[in-house]
């Protein structure tokens, strides 16, 4: 057990002789690890738990199938657009401090999702939802880094922090198809709100110090284009498979993103104390990092959401079926983690990222072609080769989106590789759900049956997902460190 006195250190690029700024105390640190990881395991839950569940919300609430959507979208919106912003307050204001303020709006949120009796009062809510969400999950990586400053320690602690961050994707359609058919539509909200008890009660006995950085201005400029640019890109992704792709609505949406991102560029060159600072980017690992994490939430997000419809309507299960068929994914998934610390430890970080988007590749062809092999060997066992491949990128794409940190950049580096996986999964369910629909429509004109079509959509788009993890191991070997 930690020592309960042990101030921690920072990273190691905090300067050499230089008076260390007041730093994280924790008493129990790998119990606050646990509790960190259940509040982001939320976070990633909440954007994949109500797929299983929107056709009992639609039947509730009276909501259409566009309306639907926004479940999601109204989520991923100001999640996806703030996280930026959200990273930088807690580096400015305190860590702990932003990260408990998340947890509490997020919490408060959820209760409202679930009381809603209309579709205005539950998109609302999930619009709050996302917006807390922002503050919560920098906030619980910088403290993470910020906890285990010692490289060692630190492996093995993103490795569990990346594998219950990265089971959430996957737990979303377990859980989603277990509460719903036990409990409701509401459940699925009302589940957040006891865990967001515990932690706020446990964080604050667990971490008795908090870092603040110093009293500087912030880009309230570069805040704004950021958070507006990032929120219309994510819009227009999300929308384009719905509306299409030359839909006005879509066309404007993705021009306001270009010209506010762009302005966003310009504003960061010339402010005193930028939201991002280029420079963080001659940090090669993380560049690398938050570009393989952009790839892994694009396979990530466009994966899950098809194993979803695959289940319920190519095999035909119900979601509580559904739900359970996960079980051996999200296992593999919790199980790699102990591992991977062990295996860098032996073979180093990148060349165990590499591998283990190799793995989760090979696993997604194997089961895009294995289809007539039967239950086991056609869906359980490259589900569970996904699992651990997945479960081990996760773990060292963040690892090394955060090495060579310093301290005082924490949250900035935990929000952007945040940033990285919301952006890269709606880019990722936009550009590979079009793909497929096309190949669907395609497919269909050319005299093929419904269910052949079908099948064609989703070898196609699992194909995809493969090759979006493949990109990711060659991003990997290319990009050295500096």
């Amino acid at each position: 057990m930690d020592n309960p006195t042990s101030t921690l250190a920072a990273t190691s690029a905090q300067p050499t002789g230089q008076p260390t700024p007041q730093t994280t105390r924790s008493t129990h640190r790998w119990w606050a690890l646990a509790v960190l990881a259940l509040a982001q395991f939320l976070v990633v839950l909440d954007a994949s738990i109500v797929n299983i569940a929107l056709p009992t919300v639609g039947a509730a609430l009276g909501l259409s199938t566009a309306a639907l959507a926004w479940v999601v979208t109204a989520y991923v919106l100001p999640f996806g657009g703030l996280l930026l912003l959200g990273g930088r307050l807690a580096d400015r204001f305190g860590h702990r401090r932003v990260f408990l303020i998340g947890v509490a709006g997020f919490a408060a949120a959820s209760l409202a999702a679930g009381l809603s009796v209309d579709g205005t009062m539950l998109l609302a809510a999930r619009a709050v939802q996302g917006a807390f969400a922002a503050l919560l999950a920098p906030g619980s990586l910088a403290l993470l880094t910020q906890l285990f400053p010692d490289t060692a320690a630190r492996g093995k602690a993103l490795g569990l922090w990346g594998a219950v961050a990265g089971m959430g994707s996957a737990a979303g359609v377990l859980l989603g198809g277990v509460l719903t058919a036990g409990f409701g539509w509401s459940s699925v909200f009302f589940v957040n709100v006891p865990v967001g008890i515990l932690v706020l009660v446990a964080i604050p006995l667990l971490i008795t110090r908090d870092r603040r950085g110093t009293a500087e201005r912030m880009d309230a400029a570069g805040a704004a284009t950021a958070t507006l640019g990032l929120a219309a890109a994510v819009a227009a992704l999300s929308e384009g498979g719905t509306l299409g792709w030359t839909s006005p609505i879509v066309l404007g949406l993705g021009v306001a993103a270009l010209a506010l991102l762009a302005a966003f560029v310009l504003i960061e060159r010339r402010a005193a104390h930028p939201l991002l600072p280029f420079a963080f980017f001659r940090n090669r690992d993380a560049l690398a990092g938050n570009i393989v994490m952009l790839l892994v939430g694009g396979s990530t997000v466009a994966l899950f959401f098809a194993l979803s419809v695959y289940l319920q309507e190519v095999l035909h299960l119900d979601a509580l079926s559904a739900g359970l068929s996960q079980l051996p994914l999200a296992l593999a998934l919790v199980g790699i983690a102990g591992v991977v610390p062990a295996v860098v430890s032996r073979l180093g970080l990148r060349p165990t990222l590499t591998g283990a988007l190799v793995v989760l590749g090979a696993g997604v062809v194997w089961f895009a072609l294995a289809g007539g092999t039967g239950f086991v060997a056609g869906f359980v066992l490259p589900t569970i080769v996904i699992g651990l491949g997945l479960g081990a990128t996760f773990v060292t794409a963040t690892q090394l989106a955060v090495r060579g940190v310093a301290e005082s950049d924490s949250g900035l580096a935990s929000g952007l590789v945040n940033t990285a996986q919301q952006i890269g999964g709606a880019l990722g369910l936009a550009v590979l759900g079009g793909i497929a629909s096309a190949q669907t429509a395609a497919l269909l004109a050319a005299g093929s049956g419904a269910t052949a079509a079908t099948a064609g959509c989703f070898l196609l788009l699992f194909l995809g997902v493969a090759l979006l993890a493949l990109i990711g191991a060659a991003v990997t070997a290319l990009v050295r460190s500096r």
